[in-house]
């Protein structure tokens, strides 16, 4: 597949039925017993509302596999300062951002729109008791906006899904701008706070997979969806921004790990399905790592897979290379017995911090070979020469995060025992919304005036500890590799990845999680750049209007890339001039300022969104 290319198209999905044949006779004579079941063809049937917006919500979260594989492993990690290509690091080319995959807004929206009209259309009593039900579809099609507007700008959104509900037609809606998406997004969350606090309304019960038929937790999801526009309008409205975030923190919002929604379909949702990893996925950036690894964040074995080099692996290569064919860095965090052979990690590298380790982002460092081509350099055979082994000393994202469908095998020996993951193809759960993030954003606009309840330093320890066990919790729920145990390992669960005692209380004493009047703002957003690392969406955001990681920091630096024009926005396509909507969305980016059907990094990081137009530069730090 040419990942350069990507054609976002719309498919019609077509049923096809089955027909079972049956003797004549016996149908003939059963006849009477099936006339019940026959309907007038020339009546339709109403679907159940319920069941719309049960649709909606399963299309919070589509478009899986182009999500992660081209809009997050391609573009967002490496430009966020997360990782870098497995097979050639970050090429001088890499800051050429061709199309991206998005999510379908009008799979959630049209669904929702529907909903809303058949809501409008009972009788007084019962249109009464489905509002808390209508609300929803507006929280549902605004978290699929938001995503979309990060990475375009503005989108067909007040006058879309209309076709069937209008007279002629509306085939050409209007392309809203990002200013005017804010605001009606806004007006919408309001009024669908209103509404789901309203009593005796329909309960979905089941029907909502997400929250049960939780109108209360529905109402916090909306209120963090707020924060989620304040946060981008921070630099735009300042003043707007810290009235939003006012709302919420006099309101209800989410505090607590059962407030999260974690999108899952059922228990056959596995995510995309087909592997999005290793040569794609790509290295974790060193800079992460180390940071991740001082602080002795638990984080980092939640978000990164351990690396190959066990003591058996290590063992193993010294047997074929000697000591000098071990990478250097795993060279100086060990200790070798009296035989040359491993004897344990040096003070600080103990398992298993001692088994993460990242790449450069430099396309400098793309001729590093003890980084790029890790594949040639580090093997080991049997004394005979046979059954070569590869490894890797580096740490990649943890692919389960992304999907469940995966075997892994655990790194041993050339001749070793076969040790793998397998069959347990686990469900998976996308956290689309948290109470960790919330409580960041609340520290956020505290230290930025905002007239809030708390001290700043408290929705920041509070945000941090969701934050570590929500993410233990992901990976516990879908049984990461090495999560319980190490099974290479004399003693499996010295090299267990799972959150320990201790450890969480450990990293809230630590200075990045103290909000002492030194860099308090760039502490609280490195904490939802991490945060954000275990979401499919708002990191590059949140990179892009905080100006981290920032160049020189003391706790998390921006690594220089080699070279400029990193894009602030995706490449768009210019459409056809069939499409019907032709002339609007011309019209639309040309008065935003933005040249379509171009990859240029020049263009790319020089035409910004509305809402990036006066966000810092990357690296800059944060604006105060």
């Amino acid at each position: 597949m040419n990942k350069k290319i990507l054609i976002i198209a719309t498919f019609l999905v077509t049923l096809l039925f089955g027909m079972q044949s049956c003797n004549d006779d016996n149908f003939f004579a059963d006849k009477d017993k099936f006339a019940d079941l026959n309907s007038d063809p020339s009546v339709v049937s109403d679907p159940d509302i319920r069941f719309l917006i049960s649709r909606a919500m399963q299309q919070m979260y589509n478009n899986d596999y182009t999500v992660w594989f081209y809009s997050y492993n391609d573009y967002v990690y490496p430009y966020s300062q997360v990782a870098a290509s497995t097979t050639a690091g970050n090429n001088t080319t890499f800051n050429e951002g061709s199309l991206t995959g998005l999510q379908n807004l009008y799979r959630a929206l049209v669904p929702g729109v529907d909903a809303r009209m058949r809501i409008d259309d009972l009788d007084a009593e019962e249109r009464s008791s489905s509002q808390a039900m209508k609300a929803l579809t507006y929280a549902i099609q605004i978290y699929v906006g938001i995503s979309n507007l990060d990475y375009i700008g503005g989108m067909s959104y007040s006058e879309a899904g209309l076709a069937n509900y209008t007279t002629p037609p509306l085939l050409t809606p209007k392309v809203d701008t990002e200013q005017e998406l804010f605001n009606l997004w806004l007006d919408e969350l309001d009024q669908a706070i209103a509404d789901l606090g309203k009593s005796d309304q329909f309960s979905l019960g089941n029907q909502d997979m997400m929250y049960k038929g939780d109108y209360t937790k529905w109402s916090k999801f909306c209120n963090l969806l707020k924060l989620r526009i304040a946060a981008r309008l921070v630099n735009a409205d300042r003043a707007k921004a810290l009235q939003i975030a006012q709302e919420v923190g006099a309101s209800s919002y989410m505090n607590e790990l059962g407030d999260d929604l974690l999108f899952n379909v059922g228990v056959n949702y596995r995510g995309t399905g087909e592997g999005v990893g290793d040569g794609w996925i790509g290295y974790a950036a060193n800079n992460l790592i180390e940071f991740l690894k001082a602080n002795k964040d638990p984080r980092l074995r939640f978000l990164f897979r351990k690396n190959n080099f066990n003591p058996e692996v290590i063992d193993a290569i010294i047997e074929t290379l000697g000591f000098d064919g071990l990478p250097s860095q795993i060279q100086d965090i060990i200790n070798l017995n009296g035989e040359g052979k491993f004897d344990s990690w040096k003070s600080g590298y103990e398992e298993p911090w001692g088994r993460y380790w990242g790449v450069p982002l430099s396309t400098a460092a793309i001729t590093q070979n003890e980084y790029f081509q890790q594949s040639t350099l580090f093997f080991a055979t049997k004394a005979d020469g046979s059954n070569r082994k590869t490894y890797t000393w580096s740490s990649v994202i943890e692919e389960k995060n992304q999907r469940t469908t995966l075997t892994y095998t655990y790194p041993t020996k050339p001749g070793g025992s076969v040790l793998q993951v397998v069959g347990n193809e686990v469900p998976l759960y996308v956290l689309l919304g948290s109470a960790a993030e919330t409580n960041l954003y609340l520290a956020e606009f505290k230290l930025l005036g905002a007239n809030l309840p708390m001290t700043a330093q408290e929705y920041l320890t509070q945000g941090v500890s969701l934050s570590v066990q929500r993410m233990d919790n992901l990976a516990e729920r879908h049984e990461i590799p090495y999560y319980d145990e190490d099974p290479v390992l004399a003693d499996p669960a010295e090299g267990a990845t799972k959150l320990q005692d201790g450890e969480l209380a450990a990293l809230l004493s630590k200075d990045i999680c103290t909000l002492d009047g030194t860099d308090d703002l760039e502490k609280v957003y490195i904490q939802q750049y991490i945060q954000n690392l275990i979401t499919p969406g708002d990191l590059w955001t949140t990179v892009r209007r905080s100006g981290i990681p920032k160049v020189g920091s003391a706790y998390f630096a921006w690594e220089d890339f080699g070279v400029g024009n990193i894009p602030r926005r995706v490449a768009i396509n210019t459409p056809s001039e069939a499409d019907l909507m032709y002339d609007i969305i011309i019209a639309y980016y040309q008065a935003a300022g933005i040249t379509t059907n171009t990859n240029t990094a020049s263009v790319l990081s020089s035409e910004r969104l509305w809402f990036d137009k006066n966000n810092p530069n990357y690296g800059a730090g944060p604006i105060e």
